[in-house]
């Protein structure tokens, strides 16, 4: 029998089909109807996720093969590791940073069109009217501007490669339509976008620099939430909601040194005061102006309106007491193989994609005409790492918390603005901002010589602020017409070289090179942690830092008309920064803390992060060097995921001591008796304490602080909550709104009450099955479609991430706001640790992956590793890196025949 016989067992299939048929009609119509009705739905089904499944995966890079790139001079090989990341190589710096561009457009460009629309005002062209009031404060602020004057300011060279990297850029956007670049640009079409990319510029990515740079701005949210306390408490009482900013015992980045003649030097041991500060006498009380009602009181409904406007920017980097960094560097004299390591994790936006793209830089013959040799942690949308190590020298940044802006409140009558006893003119910009699915929105920017009116941005320039009433001011008369309004000025606004330094630091092999490279970086201001292979660790600050004169001290908004208020024009001398190098004690941490001692004669800030986590590095670091204990890279990947809560053994003790009834009301204060003080994820005494702790802040303010300047639960209500326990009678224990009054234990008791019933509610009646992890949720989000776009859009790129430990100011720094839940807001956007001895033997993690593609697999391919406290093999070495290669890219120039 031949193989094409039909068998009884196998009838052919004109056979199976009038078998089926005959069979099929025999059933009841009812039945017949429905098997069609099912098999309709199920072919449906399948051509859904056929379809699906081709939209969703054409804008997925290639990633294997060859592609002809035009401006291209030579080849690139683009090598890609089992996450994805890409390492570069190239013959010229030029074909360098062209093929990144490109790699960069490939991974992630609808990431990098998004953050230039939100740097340039522009997010409402892509998403509607939703985005106006964000795109509003970005025109006011002027970044784009700032960043179009900034790049004839540039080396040469750094024009070039900002240059290249468009090009490449552009190359990749030449022959692809938008649904080719990403799935986001297909679903937007749906909703009614007609939209085609433009090409890529230099001053994209400047103007992306300068959004990260307002960002880590310093304390302007402070600065308004001083003054909304001030009226609502009186300065007195709203004195002890902002404490010293130190927590006792918490030592300085640099601890010793002095500024002689200009220069930091880190060995000499007394300085002169250059600029003396003293109180701001118009924030504080109305008698310096002669008004007779106090301003802080007359602009509060400015205040109140700037902090809304302020939140209606996309985050792209981050927001709120969360964002900071650890970063620590240990000699070679304490590690186990005698060479120094390098640690560092940036809190940044819990963001999908994250903000950190990983990729590695590699001329083929390094020299000076293609100096670069470099792997870390990039933007995509700029040349070059931020964040990494060359073959000589690692470095990372935290943030140095400079105090870079100034609220001004200003008296404007008509088109003029006071300044001393003259009125003069404001200037003035129109900014049209397109809008998808609406009219255009013409609006004029306001500004004095302070800075732009902030306050212009409530309904589109309408009237914000009250009539001043009659009173002499110095020796002019106010007229009823003078409006107060809001300036505010910002280092920043001055264009500065920042995109020398990063490509500089790209290069740097010693302490004098990074000395040298951070000289031009002005925003934002930085804490620089460096080790090399020399055997040299150091730390250098570094930014723009303005001078004010000795009225007031950045910490409260002052009156614009005041000269003695002005900024001096000048700024802190980049060698009089603080710095230092190969420290004495054998190790440097910067985890936001004072970067320098109380008496560093230049204002820096006076809102220092209060150190809880610098200080908590620095005591494990220096138990390991007093015990002559060798610190491994392990050990410093440990300390990155330390998650002891900052004051829950100040806090504790005293919930312990409330009388509660016994039973329920108290079983779930019972789990806190044992507790280490500690946040698993799997922690149930951490979920309780947390859930304490955001009522207790919620019990004893929100009764007499507006919503604006309720407390966020972070570091500085840490500062608060513990000097109010030592005073039982406080009359911020007090519940205004009852009759009775309450003291601390009242207060301590409700909130342990109170919290109880909350994870009863949203977790279980049993305490034994509470999870901290189970409250404290990443949730990933898109950083430019955060609250803009549809529902659906946003449900369809977003993701819910692990459930995570940490906290607020904990080592593990996954920060929650109070007012809003207990979902991680900031989180470690990367985690690496640079091994100086054998550069292959470094790690890194980021909390998503290298892709910015919905649904790619290396989206979120490195999230469960990050949750989980693990990190990824860093290869580095030519060797190495081969050895990790799964996937490897040729690009190539056109043929030029």
């Amino acid at each position: 029998m031949t193989d094409a016989t039909p068998t009884r067992e196998h009838p052919d299939p004109p056979r199976r089909w009038r078998r089926w048929r005959r069979e099929f009609a025999a059933l009841p119509r009812a039945f017949r109807a429905t098997a069609w009705v099912a098999l309709t739905l199920v072919l449906c089904l399948v051509a859904g996720l056929v379809v699906g499944t081709v939209v969703v995966r054409r804008s997925f890079p290639q990633t294997t093969g060859t592609l002809v790139v035009p401006g291209l001079a030579g080849p690139v090989e683009v090598r890609r590791d089992a996450s994805g990341v890409p390492r570069l190589e190239a013959d010229s710096a030029d074909d360098l940073f062209l093929a990144q561009g490109f790699v960069a457009a490939q991974d992630r460009f609808f990431e990098m069109d998004v953050r230039r629309h939100v740097a340039s005002g522009r997010l409402a062209e892509l998403v509607g009217e939703q985005a106006l009031a964000g795109d509003l404060v970005a025109r006011t602020l002027g970044w784009r501007r700032v960043a179009a004057a900034e790049l004839p300011l540039l080396d040469p060279a750094t024009r070039d490669a900002l240059e290249s990297y468009a090009a490449g850029v552009n190359a990749y956007l030449a022959d692809r339509g938008p649904s080719e670049l990403a799935l986001e640009y297909t679903a937007l079409g749906l909703g009614g976008l007609d939209y085609t990319p433009e090409p890529w510029t230099p001053i994209d990515s400047l103007a992306w620099l300068k959004a990260f740079g307002w960002e880590l701005s310093g304390n302007l949210e402070q600065e308004v939430q001083r003054v909304l306390a001030q009226v609502a408490v009186g300065p007195t009482r709203a004195g002890e909601l902002f404490p010293p900013t130190t927590a006792p015992g918490t030592v300085p980045i640099v601890r010793t040194g002095a500024v002689v003649d200009g220069v930091f030097e880190a060995d000499a041991t007394a300085a002169g005061t250059r600029n003396p500060v003293r109180p701001a006498p118009f924030a504080r009380t109305g008698a310096s102006t002669g008004a007779p009602a106090s301003p802080a009181r007359r602009v509060a409904p400015l205040m109140n309106d700037l902090a809304g406007h302020l939140a209606r920017v996309p985050a792209l980097a981050g927001r709120g007491d969360g964002v900071g960094s650890n970063a620590w560097a240990v000699s070679g004299d304490h590690t186990d193989t005698g060479a120094p390591l390098l640690a560092a994790d940036p809190h940044l936006t819990a963001s999908l994609p994250g903000i950190w793209w990983q990729v590695g830089l590699r001329c083929r013959t390094v020299s000076s005409d293609c100096p670069y040799d470099v792997a870390g942690a990039a933007f995509a949308g700029v040349p070059g790492v931020v964040t990494g190590h060359n073959a000589d020298l690692g470095w990372a940044f935290a943030s140095l918390g400079a105090d870079v802006t100034d609220l001004y409140v200003e008296q404007v009558r008509g088109s003029r603005w006071r300044r001393g006893t003259a009125w003069e003119p404001l200037r003035t910009r129109r900014e049209t901002i397109a809008v998808q699915g609406a009219d255009d929105v013409v609006v004029t920017v306001r500004a004095t010589a302070h800075g732009p009116l902030l306050s212009d941005v409530d309904d589109l320039l309408a009237t914000v602020a009250e009539t001043a009433p009659e009173g002499r001011r110095g020796s002019a008369t106010v007229p009823r017409e003078v409006e107060y309004v809001l300036a505010v000025a910002w280092a920043g606004a001055d264009p500065a070289p920042t995109a020398d330094a990063l490509l500089a630091l790209n290069r740097a092999a010693d302490p004098g090179d990074v000395r040298a490279a951070t000289a031009d970086l002005a925003l934002p201001a930085l804490s620089v942690v460096y080790a090399d292979r020399a055997g040299h660790i150091g730390y250098q600050a570094a930014g723009r830092l303005p001078i004010r004169r000795s009225g007031h001290d950045g910490t409260v908004p002052v009156a614009g008309w005041r000269p003695e208020n002005d900024w001096t024009g000048d700024v802190v001398p980049a060698a009089a920064l603080p710095q230092v190098t190969d420290p004495a004690d054998g190790f440097v941490v910067a985890a936001n803390q004072r970067a320098a001692g109380e008496d560093y004669p230049y204002l820096i800030t006076q809102d220092w992060d209060r150190g809880y986590r610098a200080q908590r590095a620095r005591e494990s670091l220096e138990r390991a060097v007093e015990a002559d204990e060798a610190i491994t890279a392990a050990d410093l990947e440990a300390l990155q995921r330390d998650t002891r809560h900052p004051i829950a053994a100040d806090l504790v003790p005293a919930l312990l001591a409330v009388p509660l009834p016994d039973g329920y009301a108290s079983s779930g204060r019972d789990l806190l008796r044992s507790w280490d003080f500690t946040q698993s994820a799997d922690s149930a005494a951490a979920a309780y304490f947390n859930a304490v702790w955001s009522r207790l802040l919620a019990d004893t303010f929100h009764d007499e602080l507006p919503a604006a300047a309720w407390p966020d639960g972070g570091q500085r209500w840490f500062g608060v909550v513990p000097r109010l326990l030592a005073e039982p009678d406080s009359a911020w224990w007090d519940d205004v709104r009852t009759p009775e009054r309450e003291d601390r234990d009242a207060i301590l008791a409700r909130a342990l009450t109170e919290a109880r019933d909350d994870l009863t509610r949203l977790l279980d009646v049993d305490p034994a099955r509470w999870r901290w992890g189970r409250l404290h949720t990443l949730e990933l989000r898109s950083p430019g479609l955060r609250g803009h776009g549809s529902a659906w859009l946003r449900r369809l790129v977003d993701r819910t991430g692990p459930e995570v430990g940490g906290g607020v100011g904990a080592l593990d720094a996954t920060a929650w706001d109070a007012r809003a839940g207990f979902a991680v807001t900031t989180a470690p956007a990367m985690r690496m640790v640079v091994d100086l001895d054998d550069l292959d033997r470094s790690r890194w993690i980021v909390p998503a992956g290298v892709s910015g593609h919905a649904f790619h697999p290396h989206a979120t391919d490195q999230l469960a590793d990050w949750a989980a406290g693990r990190t990824r093999g860093w290869p580095f070495g030519r060797d190495a890196v081969a050895a990790a290669t799964r996937d490897t890219l040729r690009l190539t120039p056109p043929d030029p025949g």
